[in-house]
């Protein structure tokens, strides 16, 4: 399998702390891998480095054959076209529908045509069970539906990488399990999943690789 990240000796900081030290990391076409450890542990720092939110600030790091270190402005949209993210909070536009929050994201990133949009937007939400609430507003969803909408969304570019972090935050266990099983189709079907979470349950009831972030390091659990 192809690496489609691959960190050597990495250490990351935020301010004057340091937050990772002396990490390696890989990922996998198409796997999928938990990232568990404390608040605090630098799960979230090392997520968004992945989308370069953040810089690396020592050691080799590569995602989709970008070298983090070197990533220019321009290759950060490319980079980010081929990542979808997922967060606790769901980030939708309160003030608009499902369908213009969709849309939004497709017009942002390049898509012209109304009727290649209309057939993505009705792609993505067949694929998260939600075909029949693109009129909806996001304040009339429950929280697992918004979820769904959210993971629609970083499905539209169809994504090699899905970065979710703590996806299951603020569900309740039985919704918190659908989307785990959503997640999981996603990956079956091609698309890679790295999860921040805090739930040790969800790891055993979903079984994937772990890693953990602690003392500074990433470690294989």
């Amino acid at each position: 399998m192809a690496n489609i990240i691959e960190y050597k000796k990495v250490e990351i900081t935020r301010g004057e702390l340091i937050v990772i030290k002396d990490a390696d990391f890989s990922l996998d076409k198409g796997e999928f891998v938990y990232l568990i450890g404390k608040v605090g542990s630098g799960k979230s720092s090392l997520l968004k480095t992945m989308y370069a939110e953040i810089p690396v600030s020592e050691g080799e790091a590569r995602v989709f054959n970008y070298d983090l270190n070197k990533i220019k402005k321009k290759e950060i949209f490319a980079l980010r076209r081929q990542i979808g993210i997922v967060f606790q909070d769901f980030q939708l536009l309160t003030d608009r529908s499902v369908y213009d929050n969709l849309q939004f994201v497709l017009q942002a990133t390049g898509w012209k045509s109304k009727q290649l949009i209309d057939e993505r937007i009705e792609e993505v939400l067949k694929e998260v069970g939600m075909s029949n609430k693109s009129y909806k507003m996001p304040h009339e969803l429950s929280g697992g539906e918004q979820q769904r909408i959210a993971i629609a969304r970083a499905l539209l570019n169809k994504p090699e990488l899905i970065i979710a972090d703590e996806p299951t935050g603020n569900l309740d266990n039985t919704t918190g399990n659908q989307i785990m099983q959503l997640l999981h189709n996603i990956c079956k079907e091609g698309t890679a999943v790295i999860m921040a979470t805090h739930n040790m349950q969800i790891t055993k009831d979903f079984p994937a690789r772990i890693v953990s972030c602690e003392n500074k390091k990433i470690v294989n659990i």
